[in-house]
């Protein structure tokens, strides 16, 4: 993967060259609008190739879980700019609108189609990370976006040529700034809930529950902390009612919790406590917890 990031970055900064100097040559705002796009798409490659890069890195004195949020803050960085950017284009896509200029129709559909191929191209690269990596899928995200912009202002420069219509062109800009803010706002959800340790996407606290409730020998479950180490890595701690049972015994009850656990719902890390009881209702005595990690 770290391949891919390198080859798209590369293609990336070229294509930004060629099309901001294009969008100035044509005086069009929508392709200087998608070369600004691109240029985070660039940033969003290389971040994620640098997240990456230290999401391998082993975990150490200092970093004792590893450096998995590296990938996550990066992706929340990245969306959090391309919401600001979003903003500037839809005002200088408004200033445009009240003061139309006429555009090159024809370098604009020449250019706009290699967008497509460019960054369909690296859509391609990365399309098996995107499902298992959320600073992947930012990426991702971000190629998706400017692919469909890149669309646009090939109908677009088609529209003027036949209609002569110019204010297609800030139109279809301040369209891209919508697209970047529908593209970059479901990341920004899901890395702030990450970084803010929410229960990760796609669990529910209750079915858990359950889950652990339902092995032999748990009487209940309590203080149940569902969390994301990274975009795929989970953490769960939790206090478990059991008998007062041999350590060996106990064992057996953490080995199937963590099995449930991973199976069910690929939470990979877990810190069990055991509260014993002599019996099934009784008040837990006090001095008699143990904590378990896996």
């Amino acid at each position: 993967m770290g391949r891919v990031l390198v080859w798209s970055l590369a293609g990336t900064v070229l294509f930004v060259l060629v099309e901001a100097v294009a969008g100035i040559r044509a005086h069009s705002l929508s392709l200087l609008s998608d070369a600004a796009h691109n240029f985070t798409d660039a940033l969003a490659l290389l971040l994620a190739w640098l997240a990456v890069y230290f999401g391998r890195k082993p975990a150490d004195s200092v970093k004792t879980y590893g450096y998995h949020r590296a990938g996550v803050l990066a992706a929340f960085v990245n969306a959090l700019s391309l919401l600001i950017l979003a903003g500037y284009i839809v005002f200088e896509s408004y200033r445009r609108w009240l003061h139309p200029q006429a555009v090159g129709e024809m370098t604009m559909l020449v250019v706009a189609a290699g967008g497509v191929l460019v960054n369909g191209a690296i859509m391609w690269g990365l399309r098996a990370e995107r499902g298992r990596d959320v600073n992947i899928r930012s990426a991702w995200a971000h190629m998706f976006g400017d692919a469909l912009g890149s669309l646009a202002i090939v109908a677009g420069a088609v529209a003027i040529h036949y209609t002569g219509w110019q204010r297609t062109d800030p139109l279809l800009s301040g369209l891209i700034g919508l697209l970047i803010v529908w593209t970059a706002w479901d990341v920004v959800k899901e890395t702030l809930n990450i970084l803010l340790e929410g229960l990760p996407r796609g669990l529910e606290l209750g079915q858990v529950t359950s889950a652990m409730r339902g092995v032999p020998d748990v009487l209940d479950v309590h203080d149940v902390h569902i969390w994301s180490l990274g975009a795929s890595t989970h953490a769960l701690s939790c206090h478990v009612l059991i008998e007062d049972l041999p350590l060996s015994e106990s064992d057996s009850i953490l080995r199937s919790l963590n099995r449930i656990l991973y199976e069910r719902f690929r939470i990979q890390h877990t810190t069990v406590q055991f509260e014993y009881v002599n019996c099934p209702g009784c008040p837990i005595p006090s001095g008699q917890d143990h904590v378990h990690e896996a």
